[in-house]
């Protein structure tokens, strides 16, 4: 029946009125929603300060103020008509778009479910203009008013006349939660901005401009907590006219949800998911599972090759080249994260307030804990700083066997103690040497050996206090890295199947296998076509013989096909490595002489993400003298 009352039903365009509703059902969810669009309207308008007011989480009441441009007052009807904009002009603009906002239908669809206020003042006019409407009435009625330059928007009753949209209205704090994430995304996208909040007249934020990199450090810390700033890594590399720079939390600040996560690009925040996949790829074999990765990154590339318009919300964009976009992600954060040594965790937070964050040619490398040196050409070939494979010991079981100097008594001078152990270990960097206490520069990062503790445990002794180190899993992470780089040296071994596995894919499956058939082949695979949608496995890797040929192959041609590239028969081989690795690894229980547990030591300070085992867990713990003394009671 209802099919042949739409076949009789005539065609007509929709109201104004009507129209903008269904707009709206798209643009404005919740007072949050209507934050954002009014906020981005904002900072296009050049504002360098804005402050909202807030009653009832939104629903009541939302008052954006701006000292940007302004809207002149023959303008002003216009603001509110759907498709109106200042921003784009014709098709180039829109391949280009930089400002935040530019569909122009924001104010209408507000309009037409609450009741709507804006006045504005420009530079060269001698009054201000205001003009209101509400969601019954369409028809904008347009008034003189006193304002300063910058522009005023009040939104008042939001969904007054939708009463079925206003009962999915969470709880008050849910939706003022809400309305306060928008800001702060928006604030640390734009820190030349101040933002200032009110809810239900009391102050809530105030972000004022940050001029300098302490500054910015400051809103970072305002925004996402001092914790994060304490334990997040700054990077910077620019390569082919793609640029990242912000800040990327440690493994060990991982949280339980993905709800410190900000992503910007060309100052537009996005939730994009082949930059999820980047950064998780980055974080695969130091995240505890189930734990999610903390960063605040900014990533710029050249308008013309990002889509910023496929998503009404704008929260998602499109690259050009999503490949090679995701490689220079992957690659800058994987490469970040390894060169994370014990000395960069160690460095005083206090270091932030003093990042030089370089820009153009000579962006490219800049921290808080310790210098981090990224090199400009990201690649994964082994570096100088991995480990050798042929030094002495480090063959599964086989214990170290490093010459052994004597550890100098607890009673012997600093300089002295140095002097012994000057062979040994190699100096600190600046970085870390400053925050040491005079004449402990030398001092290796997790000191001299102590002892052992039930087999399990390494005390140790450095410049700041007392370490602790599960030795199984440190030197789980030893051998497991030295595997990846004995097995990128020396490639991977194909194992012929005697009787070839056919499989059923899609005509595009079949396509992508052909397509990148040399990839396959350099990671063991060998893949035949036999028909438009079948292949057949002729070969899989040795490493990988127990592992469902069939299975596999599914996954990664799914990959390839989403995001260009698949880590899947990494992430397998990774897998079988890191049992390898605990099965070699030092098993609890054992007795450690001192040699050995000051060479575990200095192996943990050489090797890549020592800091975390291959399953995400901490290898390592520092208790400051601080630490101790409270235990203690001390100087209370």
């Amino acid at each position: 029946m209802s099919e042949s009352l739409i076949s009789r039903a005539r065609i007509e365009l929709l109201t104004p009125r009507l129209a903008n509703q269904i707009a709206a059902g798209e643009v404005v969810e919740r007072p949050a929603s209507v934050i954002k669009e009014l906020l981005e309207n904002s900072l296009d308008s050049g504002a360098k300060r804005i402050d909202v007011d807030v009653e009832q989480a939104g629903v009541k009441l939302l008052r954006v103020r701006d000292d940007g441009s302004g809207i002149s007052s023959d303008d002003l009807p216009l603001a509110l008509a759907r498709h109106a904009t200042s921003k784009i002009r014709d098709l180039e603009d829109l391949e280009r778009v930089m400002s935040l906002g530019f569909r122009g239908e924001a104010l209408a669809s507000i309009s037409s479910v609450a009741r709507l206020t804006l006045t504005s003042r420009t530079r060269d006019a001698d009054q201000a203009w205001q003009v209101e409407t509400e969601g019954r009435d369409m028809s904008p009625r347009v008034q003189p008013a006193a304002h300063p330059v910058g522009t005023s928007v009040e939104v008042r009753d939001l969904f007054f006349n939708t009463p079925a949209r206003r009962k999915f209205l969470k709880a008050e704090k849910t939706e003022f939660d809400h309305l306060q994430e928008v800001i702060k995304r928006l604030a640390l996208a734009r820190f030349d901005v101040a933002f200032h909040l009110r809810h239900n007249g009391k102050s809530i934020l105030s972000l004022h401009e940050a001029k300098d990199d302490a500054a910015r450090a400051r809103r970072v810390a305002a925004v996402c907590g001092s914790g994060f700033l304490e334990q997040a890594l700054p990077i910077e590399v620019e390569r082919n006219g793609l640029h990242l720079w912000g800040w990327v939390g440690l493994p060990t600040f991982s949280r339980s949800q993905a709800d410190l996560q900000y992503f910007y690009v060309n100052g537009r925040a996005v939730r994009d998911k082949l930059v999820a996949h980047a950064v998780r790829q980055a974080y695969r074999d130091v995240l505890f599972n189930g734990r999610h990765p903390t960063f605040v990154l900014f990533f710029e590339v050249d308008p013309s090759v990002v889509d910023v318009n496929v998503h009404p919300t704008k929260h998602e964009v499109r690259f050009r080249d999503g490949r090679m976009v995701h490689d220079f992600l992957y690659g800058t954060l994987h490469r970040a994260l390894g060169d994370v040594r014990p000395e960069d965790q160690l460095a005083a937070p206090a270091a932030v307030a003093g990042i030089v964050r370089p820009s153009g040619i000579e962006a490219g490398e800049f921290g808080p804990q310790g210098e981090m040196r990224l090199a400009a050409n990201l690649t994964l070939e082994p570096t100088q700083s991995q480990p050798n494979l042929s030094a002495p010991g480090s063959g599964a079981g086989s214990g170290y066997q490093y010459q052994y100097t004597p550890r100098p008594q607890p009673g012997l001078p600093a300089a002295e103690a140095q002097g012994v152990y000057r062979e040994f270990f190699a100096p600190l960097p600046e970085a870390t040497a400053a925050a040491m206490p005079d004449g402990q520069g030398d001092i290796p990062p997790l000191g001299y050996a102590l002892a052992q503790l039930k087999g399990i445990y390494i005390l140790s002794e450095n410049a700041l206090g007392l370490v602790l180190v599960d030795m199984h899993a440190a030197h789980e992470r030893i051998m497991y890295e030295r595997l990846k780089v004995a097995m990128a040296s020396e490639g991977l071994s194909g194992q012929p199947l005697l009787v070839p596995e056919s499989i059923a894919v899609s005509q595009r499956e079949a396509d992508c296998a052909e397509e990148h058939a040399g990839w396959f082949q350099r990671l063991g695979f060998e893949l035949q076509r036999l028909g438009p949608e079948s292949l057949a496995i002729r070969q899989i890797p040795a490493l990988l013989k127990q592992a469902e040929a069939n299975r596999l192959v599914h996954d990664v041609l799914a990959d390839l096909m989403e995001y260009g590239t698949s880590d899947r028969i990494q992430a397998h081989l990774n897998e079988l490595l890191g049992t390898m690795a605990c099965h070699g690894a030092i098993r609890a229980n054992r007795r450690l002489a001192l040699p050995e547990m000051n060479a575990l030591l200095r192996d943990m300070e050489n090797t890549e993400r020592s800091g975390q085992c291959n399953h995400g867990r901490p290898t390592w713990t520092q208790l400051g003298l601080d630490d101790l003394d409270k235990l203690f009671l001390r100087g209370r």
